[in-house]
């Protein structure tokens, strides 16, 4: 009996010339996995028959989608976590769970061999084998873009039309895509020189802010210690959540992105993302947290949340690191709870209300008028002694002609 080797399956060009190449090489029995997190029925449609046209053994398709959003978007919502200012990390947080889903998969089928199509130039590889070693050290694992001749998308094409391999890309490609619950990012074609401003072309989920309605539209999220649970007042399934902010906000063109970001392998990269939804709740929970977080608390959280999105954007999810940092974010989440209005309009997501029962705000304390919980006397000798090393600073460089 052949060997055996489990390979993240997506159905596109690269996985699908994967299977036979596999075969070709390898001699091994061929295992296809995907993971359901949320890109559309599109892509998933037909996905086992074509892979085993393809010459695959098997091919499962995983529903993640519930656990992709509560295992893995929802821990980087409580860190607040963004990439480099303005990546919401779509799919950095795909990927972990991906290749979890590939080495449970493996295990089933007593596969010996973990198999992907990312390239030597992306961060995919890393997120991929990173989790690879910290849940399945002992499979090997193979990456044909860092072994085959195959340097282009025509050689790929050509390898296709040669084997047979069904596929429906074009020798004209415009733009690499990938698409999730949270987002939907785009690489590639005119994207590939920052001097060019994003085609019309390019967006997807989003309408041009231009050509959004000019009535603005108000939603009110509901939290749970971190996490958003309702939308107006209706509890949600978090998928359910998370899609009908997509619809709001993408129709109101929230979201939109366009990001020359820092790749691990050391190259700069243009990425173009749409994350409607992600970008209403974080809006929404930066607000709840100033509210409900004490000011050493939330700077702490600030501090953090930068090396956090580090640690997810450069394949660590499964370092103790990280695991170590999100028991402290959920934490200091736990009294973060309650409801938020935030106003959609004309691509803008502004939150402009918020109440909870953990509310730290006092107005007795903060009123320009009458307060029964502040004198105003107070204050001088708090002044005097804030002031003071600044003050001792001051007259020593007085003294040294400074």
């Amino acid at each position: 009996m052949a060997d055996r080797v489990v390979l993240a399956y997506s159905g596109g060009l690269d996985t699908s010339i994967i299977i036979p190449w596999l075969r070709e090489h390898y001699g091994l029995e061929v295992h296809a996995l995907a993971g359901d997190v949320g890109q559309g029925a599109d892509e998933l449609a037909g996905l086992e028959q074509k892979a085993q046209r393809t010459g695959a053994a098997s091919c499962r398709i995983v529903d993640l989608r519930r656990e992709f959003l509560t295992g893995y978007v929802w821990p980087c919502l409580r860190a607040m976590t963004v990439y480099e200012g303005r990546y919401l990390l779509g799919t950095s947080m795909a990927r972990p769970i991906l290749a979890k889903a590939q080495v449970e998969y493996a295990r089933e089928v007593g596969a010996r061999y973990l198999a992907h199509g990312c390239t030597g130039k992306g961060n995919d590889q890393v997120r991929f084998e990173l989790t690879y070693m910290a849940l399945a050290p002992d499979l090997e694992v193979i990456a044909p873009w860092r072994e085959w001749t195959i340097r282009s998308r025509e050689d790929a094409i050509d390898y296709a039309e040669k084997h047979k391999v069904p596929i429906t890309a074009t020798r004209t490609k415009i733009y690499s895509r990938d698409r999730n619950l949270w987002h939907i990012s785009h690489e590639g074609g005119a994207l590939e020189d920052p001097g060019n401003a994003p085609p019309d072309d390019v967006w997807m989920i989003t309408a041009h802010p231009e050509q959004a309605p000019d009535q603005a539209q108000i939603v009110t999220l509901g939290f749970q210690e971190g996490v958003p649970t309702s939308i107006d007042g209706r509890n949600l399934p978090p998928e359910d959540l998370i899609a009908q902010l997509n619809a709001v906000g993408g129709r109101h063109g929230v979201g939109r992105v366009d990001i020359t970001e820092n790749r691990l392998v050391g190259m700069k990269s243009r990425g173009v993302y749409e994350t409607p939804g992600g970008t209403i709740v974080l809006e929404a929970l930066r607000t709840l947290r100033s509210l409900t977080l004490d000011r050493d608390t939330l700077r702490l959280c600030e501090k953090l949340m930068p090396e956090y999105a580090d640690l997810v954007y450069t394949g660590r999810w499964f370092a103790p690191l990280r695991e170590s940092m999100d028991t402290f974010f959920r934490s200091a989440s736990r009294t973060v709870s309650g409801e938020v209005r935030v106003k959609l309009f004309k691509g803008t997501a502004t939150a402009i209300a918020a109440k909870s029962p953990f509310s730290l705000y006092s107005e007795d304390l903060a009123t320009f008028g009458q307060s029964a919980a502040f004198d105003h006397a107070d204050s001088k000798g708090f002044v005097k002694l804030y002031g003071l090393p600044g003050l001792v600073a001051a007259k020593v460089r007085r003294e040294r002609g400074l």
